[in-house]
């Protein structure tokens, strides 16, 4: 299901299509030792894996030239558009994942206060599964894709941006790992 999904809409973009595979795969692996790490969380080993596969399938319509994005949004934009894709096809709770993804997640007010292209809502990972992709995407980077980060190299990278909940970055540190 998920390789359907990604050839559907990456049909004819194979360098970029890689690129999100390879991402993709890595965030997959780390999520998946999460899950099997603490089964005392219950979460969803299928789900996580699909979802971890396709928290980025946005990308595709975005700028972002430097990773092979042709698109025409700003990349901030890539987890909404990956989650209008995966309701499109009918997937509601991994479209939630695509749009909750970005940093610890997004709150109103921080898209109201940096002027984000983003519908004015939080977009904030609140299930158990939603947060261990997120979580295990920090990792990696697409620009990037075959180093990983240490989690204080995440905190380190989040630290940059003004409105990051570094207490949550923590919590999910002491919690997943």
């Amino acid at each position: 299901m998920v390789e359907e999904i990604i050839n559907k809409y990456y049909n004819g973009q194979d360098e970029l299509k890689q690129l999100l595979l390879c991402h993709s795969r890595r965030v997959a692996l780390r999520a998946i030792e999460v899950v099997e790490k603490h089964p005392e969380l219950k979460a969803d080993r299928q789900f996580v894996y699909e979802a971890a596969m396709l928290h980025d399938i946005g990308i595709i319509y975005t700028d972002a030239p430097g990773i092979g994005c042709n698109g025409h949004s700003p990349y901030i934009c890539h987890g909404l558009h990956g989650g209008e894709l995966l309701r499109a096809e009918g997937l509601f709770k991994h479209a939630r994942v695509a749009e909750r993804h970005t940093g610890t997640g997004l709150t109103k007010k921080t898209i109201e206060k940096q002027g984000l292209p983003l519908p004015l809502c939080d977009f904030l990972p609140e299930t158990i599964e939603e947060e261990i992709v997120c979580f295990a995407d920090k990792f990696y980077s697409k620009s990037h894709p075959e180093r990983e980060k240490t989690p204080m190299q995440v905190r380190e990278m989040l630290s940059r941006f003004p409105d990051a909940d570094l207490e949550k970055w923590d919590r999910w540190v002491e919690l997943f790992c």
